[in-house]
């Protein structure tokens, strides 16, 4: 998982904590309401606590996402591009999601049963007065409902390995956190500038961009590059045939210049052996000369 992932996920955490708000605003609103009693340094402690434990239910349901995605998924994605473009696919529709097309909200729905059903433990941890409570009200508080929690774990499903999905859960809810533990004054400062800027919809469409860069792009340069290599062996194989062409244009000359040089060298050493012999038959009469004039 690379570092560019975990900052996506950040930011979809930060920019989408308005949502998160209006879903968790009135249990963060409970849950501060039973800490009334407790000092100032307490209270502080605790909200950290029950923070804690959202961020591990959001790890481990990362960790499952993750696991999910290694033994399902991998097995059908081994040796092609299939991750990068499932990664690129889930991107764009989290990204198109952020920009507010409503397709969780049946997932939503799904998941209020189960928040329904985990209501009577929710009741035993009020008040919010000691660390034991405060955490396990944090675990409980993880599973609430929620699109934005569940667009994050569709990425986590193609995050490679299940501890790289437990990581990006963990690092998308501390984008959540500012939003959820500022004071009224900066929520409202918060939400304010998110929604100005349209900031939410923002990062969506960078998401979907990002996405759409993941699953395309690789294809479209490895479809130039062929072609670019197409093109190559062509112009290869086109001045190897000349350089052929031309060797084959030139070789009968070069075999003929060739023979005629290795007949001048013969005839030129004929030449010089009969000039030899001449000039040895010639000493040897001279020397019979001498020895008969000689008796």
């Amino acid at each position: 998982m690379t570092t560019a992932l975990l900052v996506a996920a950040l930011l979809m955490g930060f920019f989408g904590s308005p949502h998160c708000l209006g879903m968790c605003g009135g249990l963060v609103t409970a849950f501060g309401l039973s800490m009334k009693d407790a000092s100032p340094a307490k209270r502080r402690a605790l909200v950290a606590t029950y923070h804690l434990g959202r961020l591990s239910s959001y790890a481990l349901l990362g960790l499952i996402a993750g696991l999910i995605g290694t033994t399902v998924l991998a097995p059908l994605m081994m040796g092609n591009s299939m991750p990068r473009i499932l990664l690129g696919l889930v991107l764009v529709f989290v990204g198109v999601t952020m920009l507010g097309a409503p397709f969780l909200n049946k997932l939503e729905r799904f998941g209020m049963r189960f928040w329904q059903y985990l209501s009577p433990l929710r009741q035993k941890v009020f008040p919010l007065n000691t660390f034991p409570r405060a955490l396990t009200a944090g675990l409980l508080w993880g599973f609430l409902p929620c699109g934005l929690v569940y667009g994050a774990l569709l990425i986590a499903v193609v995050a490679h390995n299940p501890l790289s999905g437990a990581a990006l859960m963990f690092v998308f809810g501390l984008g959540t956190i500012p939003m959820l533990v500022a004071t009224h004054e900066t929520v409202g400062w918060l939400r304010d500038k998110i929604g100005r800027f349209r900031l939410r919809q923002l990062n969506g469409a960078v998401m979907v961009l990002s996405g759409l860069a993941v699953a395309v792009v690789p294809m479209v340069m490895a479809s130039m590059h062929g072609g670019h290599g197409d093109g190559h062996a062509q112009m290869d194989h086109s001045n190897h045939a000349a350089m052929m062409s031309e060797a084959d244009t030139t070789a009968p000359h070069d075999m003929s210049q060739m023979n005629h040089d290795m007949a001048t060298d013969m005839n030129h050493n004929m030449q010089d052996m009969d000039n030899d012999m001449d000039h040895s038959m010639h000493d040897m009469g001279d020397d019979a000369a001498s020895m008969m004039h000689a008796e």
